[in-house]
């Protein structure tokens, strides 16, 4: 197959509707697959050091594993994404309920969140493809009909941009992400990623309570294994007996990311893989990125190649803003009006060492 975009059917929900699969692809072989269901990246094939190509993202090979399990492989998360403490927030002196499904909080939008919808395609060129969905006012709770447009797009010959844009009918909060699952290593036969080197862009991090809500504000990295301001393994520090590290059993956290938001996206994260060569940077304009180490893989969800995921088999790098956001008027803010436009910009950009 040649450079380009091209579109397939992929398998039916249990309901009946279709699901596309969509292909962009480089000249270079670089290749995003994403899946009309949850707008998930559902494979993205990288170069190593040797111009070998391997799919670098955790997931399933069919429809049918990303129905039975939630686990967000390569998912488009919304409206909220992280946390939301107790599942509830006011806007306008009115309380709205989101559905606790992470302890006592919302995660990633609650019961059914964007992850489970089935998007449209709403257009397509040589390079990219642009996914819609219109998410009804009050679904998951939330209030305000939300127009939702996502564009995966390829830039240069090895970086794939997610940008996303949305409106709303009435006062709401946004926070949308994608939640891949990286093994630079690749995914057709994965081992742990502890040894995989990673520098992230922040002088402090969002220390989190025993229900992993943020307490307190932004805390310096400096002194702590939360410091990856160069180049370390994942796993070099995992299992120092730090008060966060045991709440958050590993790197569950959000890094406050240097330089300004909202503006072009700037360097936020790299990661390397020593073996196979591999470089990963990661780009955006949002304020905050959410490290997750795969402290929750347990190994009872069968992946690609019928593989199981154990903890450390992947990491993830989730920009977007600070978890509990609608609770935290210190934060950045979440609140979109009728009239404005959510913006997310990050870029996912490859090459070799």
């Amino acid at each position: 197959m040649g450079a380009g975009v091209t579109r397939q059917p992929f398998s039916r929900l249990p309901d009946g509707r279709e699901v596309e699969l969509v292909t962009l692809r480089s000249a270079s072989g670089f290749e995003a697959r994403v899946m009309t269901y949850g707008a998930v990246l559902q494979a993205l094939f990288v170069r190593d050091r040797d111009g070998g190509l391997a799919d670098v993202v955790l997931g399933h090979d069919d429809l049918t594993g990303y129905v039975a399990s939630r686990d967000f492989f390569g998912a488009t998360i919304g409206r909220y994404a992280n946390r939301i403490a107790g599942g509830r927030f006011s806007l306008g002196g009115e309380t709205f309920e989101i559905a606790a499904n992470d302890g006592p909080n919302a995660l990633h939008g609650g019961a059914e969140g964007f992850d489970r919808q089935l998007w449209t395609i709403a257009g397509s060129d040589d390079a990219s493809v642009r996914l819609h969905y219109q998410s009804a006012d009050g679904e998951g709770g939330f209030p305000g009909a939300l127009d939702v447009a996502l564009t995966y797009r390829l830039v240069g010959e090895a970086a794939l941009e997610i940008a996303f844009e949305a409106r709303t009918t009435k006062p709401t909060v946004v926070n949308l992400t994608n939640h891949s699952f990286f093994n630079l290593g690749g995914a057709a036969s994965v081992t742990d990623v502890l040894a995989h080197r990673i520098a992230i862009h922040a002088e402090t991090y969002l220390p989190i309570d025993a229900v992993s809500i943020p307490e307190g504000g932004p805390a310096p990295i400096a002194g702590t294994p939360f410091d990856f301001r160069v180049l370390q393994p994942i796993g070099a520090r995992i299992r120092e007996g730090h008060e966060q590290i045991r709440r958050g059993r590993g790197y569950d956290h959000n890094y406050c990311i240097d330089g300004a938001s909202g503006g072009e996206p700037r360097l936020a994260a790299r990661v390397e893989d020593p073996s196979s060569g591999r470089l990963l940077e990661l780009l955006t304009d949002q304020p905050g990125v959410q490290f997750y180490s795969g402290n929750f893989l347990d190994g009872t969800r069968s992946g690609k190649n019928g593989q199981s995921y154990r903890m450390g088999d992947a990491f993830c790098l989730e920009p977007q803003l600070y978890p509990d956001t609608p609770n935290r008027p210190d934060f950045p803010s979440a609140r979109l009006d009728p009239g404005g436009v959510y913006r997310h910009r990050s870029i996912f950009r490859f090459s070799a060492i």
